[in-house]
């Protein structure tokens, strides 16, 4: 038995002191690009993102519609691995049938489909616009589009056909396969357009070309793609069925793998990271998650091309109190990003971190990332957006989402977690439901916006210089609760005065 020197801490539990702020220390000069998978220490990640922000590996928050999200600002998703291989297959082929600019049609109908069916569509989608094809496929022959404006189900009859109220092809501007994406960007524009149908020549959907697509690429400027111009996707895998899964992801296009399991300090996970090396040598596959020095240096030995870092410190999950297993993620990120920095001088590679857990504000993710880590890891953040794939529930007037930890009785992870059983023998984790925050390009601004600020007050233009320059101190629970206290005096004042 050993106890541990210190107090296990929480990322809340930290303040950041300022720095001197340099004439070119702004937030328009603040790199926020990160490194994803190992490299020489002395060189450059062969996988890197714009926003150090990824969605977790959890079915109640990684689909393919927040993957492309994601990749359009500047991050990237993991699709979950909680489901048949054939499935997570397919998810990660639906992102990679998007190109930067040139979206694979998803939401497609027949015109012999009725008013009500793409009406309940487009709802579920939250989209205005679906695609006519002759088969109902996003690379059928293209008919036409149906709006939401071109119907009125309260004047219209539901059993309508599309085709009745359709906008027919002969009618609208469509452009051939060879356009350039600058080419279809100013027809766009010229023609007044929000969606471009490019066809091909045997009158074949090809692609969309989208208003809100360049309109996105304006504002975060730096999407996630490969060299193909494709958005870069990330795929979860377990160490049970990995030698089915990995095939079939690595097949279907994806760019990155990471085990999913609550617990990465396991020989399991050294099988599945060199079986990985063995078959597919130009894969790479993140590893976790740890709490310790001792966890990063067993994956990063076995060949994991980053580490997760984190136990029980989500707002679902209760491996700690069920278990008792975990640390405070602020100690173990200290711990692990020490263990990390000393791996890179001895052996001249550089492995990643990422923060898993413990992170529900901006200012929880700028205490992470000024701790040393490279990238950090969102559930709870993303379930409540609309790009997430979980049900909306609205109680008592109050819009959230559902949102389910992976070691809940619901997602009956139980490859995730080392009970020695087909089926969880207890849960790990809660189901319930969090606030709904609307379109995830709606809150990412605000959430750049105070990580550049925080780094800007730090003095520190990338993250590399945020992490080697950042001067943390703990705080006290009276430091900690002291502007909550003001907050809630002045909510109180504004109720009275409201009532």
């Amino acid at each position: 038995m050993r106890i541990v020197d210190g107090v296990s801490r929480s990322l809340n539990e930290f303040l950041l002191h300022p720095n001197l702020t340099g004439e070119n220390c702004t937030p328009e000069n603040i790199d926020l690009s990160a490194p994803l998978v190992r490299h020489r220490a002395d060189g450059q990640s062969p996988v890197r993102v714009a926003l150090p922000l990824v969605s977790a590996i959890m079915e109640a928050v990684s689909s393919p519609e927040m993957a492309i999200a994601l990749a359009q600002a500047g991050g990237l998703s993991f699709i979950h691995q909680n489901q048949p291989v054939a499935r997570e297959a397919d998810d990660v082929r639906t992102v990679k049938q998007h190109k930067a600019g040139f979206r694979h049609s998803d939401l497609n109908v027949k015109p012999s489909a009725t008013l009500g069916e793409v009406s309940e569509l487009l709802r579920g989608a939250g989209q205005d616009v679906a695609v006519v094809t002759s088969d109902g496929t996003g690379d059928g022959v293209f008919l036409g589009l149906i709006r939401k404006d071109d119907f009125f189900l309260g004047r219209h009859p539901a059993d309508l056909p599309v085709s009745e109220r359709m906008r027919p092809a002969a009618d609208l501007v469509t452009a051939g396969p060879s356009i350039s994406l600058q080419d279809a960007n100013t027809l766009l524009w010229d023609q007044r357009l929000d969606v471009l149908p490019v066809v091909r020549e045997d009158g074949r959907l090809a692609a969309l070309v989208l208003r809100r697509d360049y309109l996105l690429h304006k504002r975060f400027a730096s999407e996630s793609v490969d060299g193909e111009k494709r958005f870069l996707v990330g795929a979860g895998i377990n160490t049970r069925d990995y030698e089915d899964r990995v095939p079939a992801l690595v097949a279907a296009g994806a760019d990155l793998l990471c085990t999913d399991s609550s617990d990465g300090y396991s020989v399991w996970q050294e099988r599945t990271l060199k079986f990985i090396a063995a078959r597919y040598p130009e894969v790479h596959c993140g590893a976790g998650n740890v709490i310790d020095g001792r966890g990063f240096r067993f994956l990063a030995a076995a060949g994991a091309a980053f580490v997760k870092v984190g136990i029980g410190g989500g707002s679902i999950c209760t491996t700690r109190a069920q278990k008792g297993i975990g640390r405070g993620q602020a100690t173990a990120l200290i711990d692990v990003i020490r263990e990390r920095d000393a791996y890179a001088r001895e052996t001249g590679w550089y492995v990643p971190v990422c923060c898993d857990g413990g992170v529900a504000t901006e200012k929880e993710m700028s205490v992470a990332l000024a701790l040393g880590a490279d990238f950090i890891m969102l559930g709870r953040v993303f379930a409540g957006t609309r790009e997430s794939p979980s049900r909306k529930v609205t109680i008592d007037g109050k819009v959230f989402k559902e949102y389910w930890g992976e070691g809940s009785r619901r997602a009956q992870n139980a490859a995730r977690y080392g009970q020695g059983e087909e089926d969880l023998a207890f849960p790990e984790g809660v189901d319930g439901l969090v606030p709904y925050t609307g379109s995830l390009h709606d809150n990412l601004p605000v959430t750049i916006a105070k990580i550049k600020a925080t780094m800007v007050s730090c003095g520190a233009t990338t993250l590399r210089a945020f992490h080697e320059t950042a001067v943390l101190e703990p705080v006290s629970d009276a430091t900690a609760s002291q502007n909550g206290a003001q907050v809630m005096m002045r909510d109180r004042v504004a109720a009275a005065a409201a009532s």
